[in-house]
């Protein structure tokens, strides 16, 4: 049993509003959003895009908005999880089923909508993609400024340091042009100043910050969401299995030995210093290799990163390997009781799901509980398992068939076993 030193729950900086205050701003920022959402739920089939011209005018009718603010809640909507994509159709998400009950639910959803600012509030024109994506890099240190001073900042302060941040993140980058080479993507100087103002007026538009003559100040949900963030931070750098700095495979095998609580600290810890992105394809790179184990696992730390992993896991449905824990994932994602979320799987999906689970148990187990392993399958009998085993094609059936008839006590079971695995193995009926 691996043992751990238990960090103590972090406290928000001293002021903060408690977490059912900070939720009500949160729904506030979000009202039009969660109206548009439940009109769209009630009256109306919603297409992915959003409400096409002739919905528009009638939710900005019966909701008292423009039809550009339908469209802008709309947008909202998504971002925050209040709606989620199925293919070419919209329907509503678990968030907004919980929005007005779960102040959790309701501090994630306007979270998400916190780190998609630049999407919600459209770049200047006429900016080159390279200088828009510097200063989306940059602003959490603009940010973390602000979470300091614990009041308003002068402008020029945020746009000095935005400048040596640009200038860090280029360093880093060893981007040293030839002389007399233009940087097209960087903003000159003259430029940031707009960018700036792009940033802020993006930030206040989520209600992360409110703007006043030449300042800026964080919300309370601003100040908050800030100190999560660097609360991550702390948390990855205390991981203390050591698992920060490894790869997704290897930080995965650190933690199959680990608790599922511990485990999912780990998965935070790892998530924390990657971008969700990169980090959502390491997992399942990981998940299509041959280790069962770890595809579990890498699922497993999929549930932690939650909704931006959404789109990929869906993509997942296409793979048959990797099918019965996107579905079950899936289906926990939108609201299932985990112990019900196997229902989603149909009977030939639940055997090859049981197949690849042996398989882990037999790689990395005990034979005692390859044996028990049995009393998870679907199938009535033993007979009628193996006729399921055999017909599903896992690449791994022979192996686990001859591990199950090598632990199982029983020798007439184990004999149908070995005859089940030799019978795949030559092809066989």
């Amino acid at each position: 049993m691996t043992t751990r030193r238990t960090r103590p729950a972090p406290r928000p900086p001293e002021g903060t509003p408690p977490r059912a205050e900070l939720a009500g701003h949160a729904r506030a920022v979000l009202a039009d959003a969660v109206r548009i959402a439940r009109w769209a739920a009630v009256d109306r089939t919603a297409g992915a895009a959003g409400p096409d011209l002739g919905d528009g005018e009638r939710a900005a009718a019966a909701l008292a908005l423009t039809p550009a603010q339908v469209l802008a809640g709309w947008d909202r909507a998504r971002l925050a999880g209040l709606v989620e994509l199925h293919g070419d159709t919209a329907r509503p998400g678990w968030r907004l089923h919980a929005w007005d009950r779960d102040d959790s639910a309701v501090l994630r959803g306007w979270v998400a909508l916190f780190d998609a600012w630049s999407l919600v509030h459209p770049a200047p024109e006429g900016v080159a993609p390279g200088a828009v994506a510097e200063v989306v890099e940059a602003v959490p240190q603009v940010l973390s400024l602000l979470q300091l001073s614990a009041g308003p900042v002068p402008v020029p302060s945020l746009l000095d340091l935005l400048g040596q941040r640009v200038e860090e993140l280029r360093e880093e980058r060893c981007e040293v042009p030839a002389p007399g080479t233009p940087v097209e993507t960087a903003p000159a100087a003259e430029g940031l100043p707009a960018l700036l103002d792009w940033a802020l007026e993006g930030l206040a538009d989520v209600g992360a910050l409110t703007l006043g003559p030449g300042q800026a100040t964080l919300t309370p949900l601003g100040n908050w969401a800030v100190w999560v963030k660097l609360e991550q931070i702390c948390v990855a750098a205390q991981s203390p299995a050591g698992n920060i700095e490894q790869s997704a495979e290897d930080m995965l095998r650190g933690c199959a030995r680990l608790t599922p609580g511990p485990a999912r600290d780990e998965y935070r810890a790892w998530l924390a210093a990657r971008t969700l992105s990169s980090a959502v394809a390491e997992l399942l790179a990981v998940a299509r290799g041959e280790d069962a184990l770890l595809r579990g696992l890498a699922f497993e730390a999929l549930r932690v990163v939650g909704a931006p992993a959404e789109p990929e896991v869906r993509a997942a449905l296409a793979e048959p390997s990797l099918r019965p824990y996107a579905l079950l994932w899936l289906a926990e994602y939108e609201g299932a009781d985990p112990d019900d979320a196997p229902e989603v799987l149909t009977r030939e999906e639940a055997t090859w799901l049981w197949v690849d689970t042996a398989a882990a148990v037999a790689d990395h187990g005990e034979g005692t509980l390859l044996v028990r392993h049995l009393d998870s399958a679907v199938q009535g009998t033993v007979p009628a398992l193996l006729d399921a085993v055999r017909a599903v094609g896992h690449p791994r059936t022979v192996q686990v068939l001859v591990a199950l008839a090598a632990a199982h006590p029983d020798p007439a079971l184990a004999k149908a076993v070995r005859r089940a695995a030799f019978q795949v193995h030559t092809g066989g009926a």
